[in-house]
């Protein structure tokens, strides 16, 4: 017995579920899921936006105006992760879709789509509504943003999009979301009254976005490409998809495999040296470069540790010449190790000021 059966298919009253719901939507109430998958959409964002900012705009009780604008805050951040989030999931997982699963038997309303069922995405960007603006709202409020909620979930089940278990892992995704983007914005709010020197979690923050992001895109590389193969998106860039089981830009590639626990080692340690370094009072510039020099590391020790290899596919080229193909993780790097020398270069600045007029 398999995990996935018992947390996803609930041994069997998933599919059921699914069915009963899909099946049995009258034809007079497509049109009313039709409406409810739009207006559930991640498309429909910029509105969310604008309506919270148009309202904070709109009301003269200074309260009021706060409470709006923190929760517009709250909501673009939770969107931020949720985005992060629910791409990993669907790319890492790629379950299948009712209509890969069921074939005809699946009722759709519209295209079908058979890849990436878990979690949906509608189902995540209601709860992320319905969590950012429950706050503002009255109790007569609140109910309708349940309602919302309940019939964007139910407008993927009955367009046959997805099932049950999917909408109810976006509902759990979008929620989770909200509350972090909360804990997150009230930390950087009272770290704000401490100086230049920014906390430890939130350079440790940077760090886990920046392994999500190369993580993610990673992930789209292997599930969309096959190995070697390459597209061109300018006269001097390529997405390509080929493993690397050296360092950053294919340093020591050719070696005989031995690299590849060297580097887990060397990664490893490095991000041990940085988050003790980033425990200290460190200039904002600096902090930063660390996190994503540890971002960039961590990325590249868990290619190694779960594939043997890294994953890389930005090529950049010019005139028949290759730079060697990098990935996102190797950006964080790079970008990383040019703050700690902008940096060194602003604190020789000051010192020699500092110098100077004395």
């Amino acid at each position: 017995m398999s995990w996935k059966f018992v947390l996803y298919d609930w041994a069997g009253l998933n599919l059921a579920l699914f069915q009963a719901i899909n099946t049995g939507t009258p034809p007079m109430l497509e049109p009313l899921a039709t409406f409810f998958s739009l207006i559930g959409s991640y498309w429909t964002t910029p509105l969310t936006l604008l309506g919270l900012w148009g309202w904070s705009k709109s009301t003269a009780d200074p309260a009021r105006v706060r409470a709006v604008q923190t929760r517009l805050l709250h909501f673009g951040v939770a969107f931020l992760l949720a985005l992060v989030a629910a791409s990993i999931l669907k790319l890492w997982l790629d379950f299948p879709r009712p209509p890969a699963v069921l074939g005809a038997q699946a009722h759709v309303i519209g295209t079908a789509e058979l890849h990436y069922s878990l979690p949906s995405g509608h189902a995540t960007y209601a709860a992320l509504v319905a969590a950012a603006l429950w706050p503002l709202l009255g109790w007569r409020g609140r109910l309708g943003l349940i309602g919302y909620a309940a019939l964007v979930g139910w407008s993927r089940v009955a367009a046959g999009m997805h099932f049950p278990a999917d909408v109810l892992a976006g509902w759990g995704l979008g929620f989770g979301c909200v509350v972090l983007a909360e804990r997150l914005v009230s930390m950087f709010a009272a770290a704000r009254g401490k100086g230049p020197l920014a906390p430890v979690w939130l350079w440790y923050g940077v760090a886990v976005v920046s392994i999500a992001v190369d993580q993610a895109a990673k992930l789209a590389i292997v599930r969309t490409f096959g190995y070697g193969e390459q597209a061109e998106i300018t006269p001097f860039f390529n997405l390509v998809h080929v493993l690397n089981p050296g360092a950053a830009f294919s340093f020591l590639a050719a070696a005989g495999g031995w690299q590849r626990y060297v580097f887990i080692a060397l990664g490893l340690l490095v991000a041990m040296w940085l988050m003790r370094e980033l425990k200290q009072a460190l200039p904002r510039l600096q902090a930063l470069g660390y996190s994503l020099i540890l971002g960039g590391a961590l990325g590249n020790v868990a290619d190694r540790v779960l594939r043997g290899q890294v994953v890389d596919f930005l090529d950049v080229h010019w005139h028949g010449t290759h730079w060697p193909a990098f990935n996102l993780a190797d950006v964080g790097i790079s970008i990383g190790a040019a703050c700690l020398v902008l940096a060194a270069i602003r604190l020789q600045e000051r010192s020699c000021k500092s110098t100077s007029s004395s």
